[in-house]
């Protein structure tokens, strides 16, 4: 049996692992009775841990918010996370997110052991964050976090979500006016892209599974009441979500078949830009969008890769149009420059005499 103060660190970790325990998992997992854990339940809330208890066969017992902030506890791995995780939180379009990520760092530094704080002093100084075009829209970190405690509650969600100004055809279901509209769903998880966050929900009155991009959600409480989770549209929701925002959120489709090893596609086409499929040793399908299959020519030329177009077949027409153009535009700015008749060196369309001077 673990001594006094072990269990009480055992105790607040396992609190802190999981949402809700009963009186009865706790005691098998410490290896003691019932009444001790409620007698080391007591001692973590004179230190300060505000520990929640619903009386009841289906109650149990919860760490919740207090006053104050009292210590976390966190195992090697995780305090390695947290620290590296906070260095690059800013990267993440969290608004505001960047001067309070730096604090909380030096915080954790300051109470490291010398082994971790080599170990996350050595990720910090050979680690630079590579942040590719424009910067997102950021998120408010009250929204984010409200938004995960409503997934990890399931209570329902009402938000005002404001639509882009556009024609094509979104994922969301929205209007492409640009209206805001209003919005009750079922959260189930919170999906965070190279650049965006998401929101992946059951959408009641359009009885349908939705991705919501968070830095457009307005919250408008009261919300609740508590659902039953139901089964999400996939078992890989950042595959879901990749294939939203880069091929279903789009008015054009196609699948390209690239004529490279997917790791070497991977190395150079971002999730967002479309979804990658292992086909063989030396080939991989990629599956993307575009507004338009005009844009889709330019969209696939310049990946840079050999590829053969599997569908649609006016991708195909197209980029044979697009192909005569551009071997016609290359092969006139290849040719050396035309000299004027009457001497050579001359730029084309100068003046002679003195009226070149004037």
């Amino acid at each position: 049996m673990l001594d006094t103060s072990a269990r009480l660190l055992r105790l607040l970790s396992l609190l802190q692992a999981h949402r809700e325990w009963s009186g009865a998992a706790l005691a098998e997992r410490l290896g003691v009775t019932a009444r001790t854990v409620r007698r080391d339940v007591d001692r973590l809330r004179e230190l300060g841990y505000p520990v929640n208890a619903s009386p009841g066969t289906g109650g149990g017992y919860q760490l919740g918010a207090g006053a104050e902030l009292p210590p976390l506890l966190l195992d090697d791995d995780e305090a390695v996370a947290v620290a590296v995780g906070l260095r690059t939180a800013a990267g993440h379009g969290i608004e505001g997110i960047g001067e309070a990520s730096v604090r909380a760092l030096a915080k954790l530094e300051q109470v490291l052991p010398d082994r971790l704080r080599r170990r996350v002093g050595a990720l910090n100084a050979f680690t630079v964050p590579m942040l590719r075009g424009p910067q997102p829209s950021a998120v408010d970190p009250a929204v984010l976090t409200e938004l995960a405690h409503l997934c990890r509650d399931a209570e329902r969600l009402r938000f005002e979500y404001r639509d882009l100004p556009q024609s094509r055809t979104c994922s969301t279901g929205g209007t492409p006016t640009g209206a805001p509209t209003r919005r009750t769903v079922e959260p189930h998880r919170l999906v965070c892209t190279e650049r965006r966050w998401y929101l992946v929900a059951w959408d009641l009155d359009r009885e349908d599974w939705r991705t919501f991009r968070v830095d457009r959600i307005t919250p408008r409480p009261p919300h609740g009441p508590r659902f039953t989770p139901r089964t999400p549209p996939a078992e890989d929701l950042a595959a879901y979500v990749c294939r939203g925002v880069s091929t279903r959120a789009y008015a054009s489709h196609a699948v390209i078949r690239l004529l490279v090893p997917l790791e070497e596609a991977a190395g150079r086409i971002s999730p967002s830009a479309g979804q990658l499929e292992a086909e063989g040793p030396d080939s991989c399908l990629l599956r993307t969008g575009a507004g338009s299959i005009d844009v889709m020519v330019i969209h696939v030329m310049l990946m840079g890769f050999d590829f053969e177009v599997v569908e649609p077949d006016e991708l195909v027409e197209a980029i044979r149009t697009a192909h005569g153009l551009l071997a016609r535009s290359l092969a006139r700015a290849a040719e050396p420059p035309a000299r004027a008749r009457d001497g050579a060196g001359r730029t084309p369309g100068t003046r002679s005499g003195s009226s070149a001077a004037r």
